[in-house]
């Protein structure tokens, strides 16, 4: 005797199949994600309130430059400087004036080197 044929193919078994499997395991997971953020809220909650950023790694606000040592080693060049001599990089100061000169704000430059 032969079998009746069958309206569904195997791809569409399996591919139901599959559908049924996928939906089951999004399930599972959506329900586990949300437990695990029940629980990371409840340690947040029981920690208690974290500093604010800008608290803990707060810098003390800049003070203004009133002395500033020709070096070479010098991240920037105070803007009373830029000023008073006219030059504008750390570079052009240190070969007009020499490496050690001393400026002061509100004082007369120091003397250029020969």
């Amino acid at each position: 005797m032969a079998r009746p044929a069958r309206e569904d193919s195997i791809d569409a078994i399996i591919r139901r199949t599959a559908d049924d499997v996928v939906a089951k395991v999004t399930a599972a997971i959506a329900r586990q994600v949300g437990v695990l953020v029940q629980e990371g809220l409840k340690r947040e909650l029981a920690a208690g309130p974290r500093p604010r950023a800008a608290a803990r790694g707060r810098r003390p606000a800049r003070a203004d430059i009133t002395r500033w040592v020709a070096d070479n080693r010098a991240r920037r060049v105070p803007t009373f400087v830029i000023e008073a001599t006219g030059l504008d990089t750390k570079k052009k100061i240190v070969a007009k004036y020499g490496e050690g000169a001393a400026f002061e704000k509100g004082k007369p430059l120091p003397k250029a080197k020969a």
